[in-house]
């Protein structure tokens, strides 16, 4: 199993090309199923998680052909299966997403139960009584969904009883070859709900709402191929803002889009870093200052994203001040604090919320990943360390970071993968 090896102390200071966006891929993906004509999707991060749906088609009968770019041609066509296993769904939870539109396409579809995160309840029972509400026969047994239709899934007015993106993609996804009109209340409203919806709309979908709480879908007889390009990561473009302000570094992310971000963009001018942004990049300077501790509190877009409070827990733990952090979204998503604590950072959990006491630097130690952001938090925490950091069960950032290591050496960092 690999580790990385990090040797804190270094300001970060570089330029940076940000990679497309995971949570937008792998939905668009599953999409390709709608249509049996070509869909080519391109600005596909190279992640594990990207391979594994790109092999979820393939069980399925279906051949994605991919080229040097790694832009990915997908025609189902072929399609001869229209089950995911368990094998695959288990490493992947966004498995769950081929479910609506083969139901609706196909009008069968058995998808395993998701495993794949260790943090807390995500349940797929929303995405079950909403495809019922829509007409489909839906079973759970031998730790599979299976669901079948009559004829075709019928149009029908839709109330979230909680935000789901997945949840609000799969009956997007399913509403598009509906019969009739689909209303999706209290749908998330995440820009890669609203990437998932410009792409469908490209297919020929008639879709109105996206990125507001309310999407209305206008079932169609058909889909037809197109291109389309991924919108660009904004999890990963935060995460290497905050490594640089953690750092008291100067980087530039290019690539990147800046109106996806004004939450974490605000809040690390609040951490004392001067920031300058066009329309596809985002410039961070520390000028080689402390940053000073922030407070926030999670909640679905447009909001502070949950998938950036453990590396804001890591930059408050060596920033001026207390600073503190409220999860809402997900329970037990505070697992790096124990690995920070050992390396002699201050914080403390009372219930959903981390108290952070910045400490001048911390100690380098031997650490383990536990969940995919908090395993970034725990490299952002090894960049500001003395001596050196020992980073475990790394397959986790595999699943979201693109080349992580070779990113941030290109930025200075001495930072290497090992195999133990």
């Amino acid at each position: 199993m690999d580790k990385l090896i990090i040797k804190g102390g270094v300001s970060l200071k570089g330029e940076i090309r940000i990679a497309g966006a995971k949570n937008s891929a792998l939905p668009i993906l599953a999409s390709t199923l709608l249509t049996h004509e070509t869909v080519q999707i391109c600005n596909l991060p190279h992640l594990y998680d990207i391979t594994t749906m790109i092999e979820l088609l393939g069980c399925m009968g279906v051949q994605p052909i991919i080229d040097e770019k790694l832009n990915v041609e997908v025609n189902s066509s072929t399609i001869q299966d229209f089950s995911a296993p368990y094998e695959l769904v288990k490493t992947m939870r966004a498995s769950i997403l081929v479910l609506g539109p083969l139901l609706t396409r196909y009008g069968k579809a058995e998808v395993a139960l998701p495993g794949g995160c260790a943090i807390g309840s995500r349940p797929v029972n929303l995405h079950i009584s909403a495809l019922q509400a829509m007409g489909a026969d839906i079973v759970v047994e031998d730790g599979y969904i299976k669901a079948s239709v009559d004829g075709k899934l019928r149009g029908a007015h839709i109330f979230m009883d909680l935000v789901t993106v997945t949840g609000t993609e799969n009956v997007m996804m399913a509403a598009t070859l509906a019969k009739g009109q689909t209303i999706i209340e209290n749908a998330a409203r995440e820009p890669e709900v609203v990437d998932l919806a410009n792409c469908l709309v490209k297919m020929g979908a008639e879709i109105s709402g996206q990125g507001t709480e309310t999407i209305v879908i206008d079932g169609v007889e058909d889909l037809k191929g197109c291109s389309y390009s991924v919108m660009p990561d904004r999890i990963e473009t935060g995460t290497y803002l905050i490594a640089a302000a953690a750092t008291r570094g100067h980087i530039k992310a290019k690539d990147t889009r800046p109106d996806i971000l004004e939450s974490v963009l605000s809040k690390l001018e609040q951490v004392g870093a001067e920031i300058k942004v066009g329309e596809d990049w985002i410039e961070l300077d520390m000028h080689d200052k402390r940053p000073n501790a922030v407070s926030l509190r999670t909640a679905p877009y447009p909001a502070f994203p949950t998938d950036m409070q453990a590396q804001f827990t890591a930059l408050n733990s060596v920033a001026n001040g207390t600073g503190s952090i409220t999860e809402t979204v997900f329970e037990n998503r505070f697992m790096h604090v124990h690995e920070m604590n050992r390396m002699g950072a201050s914080i403390r959990v009372e219930g959903n919320t981390v108290i952070v006491d910045g400490v001048e630097a911390l100690k380098g130690a031997p650490v383990m990943a536990t969940d995919l952001r908090a395993s970034a938090s725990l490299i952002i925490a090894g960049l500001v360390s003395e001596n050196e950091t020992s980073v475990d069960r790394i397959y986790h950032i595999d699943r979201g970071y693109e080349c992580i290591e070779e990113k941030l050496q290109s930025l200075g960092a001495q930072i290497r993968r090992v195999s133990s």
